[in-house]
């Protein structure tokens, strides 16, 4: 965020947002961007954000929520090696008591997040290509629609809005000469596009965003994640989710595609 020319602050007390709202509006700092994280640190603040986030509201400030997730197995690996303390465990609370519990005082933020991202199988690098993609996004009014292709095997994504099994269409990887390439190949392409299954799936799915989204628009929603799965996440899901989001970016929106395990 720094990077994108936000000013940030790490780990402000959440009852303090708004004062420090005031105190942007009242005084011209120079501060047109900000970016402030919260986390587990903040535990004796975690139960106010909504409270404090609505103050932002009334003040005229418009403010937007990223969320970061990751599955516990995940945690429990990235904390074993990198040797770091959890701020929620002690001599009587081992780690994965700790990162539920935290899970459990984040909840309150989840839940009001415009954007959750699951980092359990991102880099680093990649983490930092989704941040600046929302955050590039949000100078815009329109919604972003995000199609993201995975496979099962690694686990569903934690941020998805919505899920789409495409594990009934026929697999390429059964094919010796296909196993080896994508979803964007023009072997594979060739191949799924030979059934005719595969373009009415496609065509139910758009036809159930193009229904719906309006809906999710009208509460609000800036930002909302279909994610397509088949097995391996390599040839039918990043196929489906390319198809999509070509079709929606003919549209008044903001697309995004990301194949996660080709990442």
């Amino acid at each position: 965020m720094e990077d994108l020319g936000y000013y940030c602050i790490d780990n402000l007390p959440a009852v303090l947002l708004p004062h420090f709202a005031q105190q942007i509006l009242q005084v011209d700092y120079g501060l047109d961007s900000c970016a402030v994280s919260i986390d587990a640190r903040n535990r004796g603040f975690l139960e106010s954000v909504p409270v404090n986030l609505k103050e932002l509201g009334t003040l005229g400030i418009d403010f937007k929520v990223i969320f970061l997730e990751a599955s516990e197995s995940t945690l429990i690996r990235r904390y074993s090696e990198t040797r770091r303390k959890h701020p929620l465990t002690d001599m009587d609370t081992p780690l994965v008591e700790g990162i539920r519990r935290e899970k459990q005082l984040l909840a309150p933020i989840s839940d009001i997040a415009t954007r959750r991202m699951d980092t359990s199988n991102t880099t680093p690098q990649e983490l930092r290509s989704l941040v600046r993609d929302f955050a590039g996004g949000q100078l815009s009014s329109a919604p972003t629609l995000l199609f993201e292709s995975f496979g099962y095997k690694h686990g569903t994504p934690l941020d998805a809005d919505f899920v789409f099994d495409v594990r009934c269409l026929p697999n390429p990887y059964w094919k010796n000469e296909l196993r080896g390439l994508t979803g964007m190949d023009a072997e594979v392409v060739e191949f799924l596009e030979s059934y005719e299954e595969v373009p009415k799936l496609i065509e139910d799915v758009r036809h159930f965003v193009e229904q719906w989204l309006p809906h999710f628009s009208a509460e609000n929603r800036s930002y909302i994640t279909i994610a397509l799965g088949c097995t391996g996440g390599q040839h039918r899901s990043v196929y489906v989710a390319y198809k999509l989001a070509e079709y929606f970016k003919g549209q008044p929106l903001n697309v995004q595609l990301r194949h996660r395990e080709l990442a």
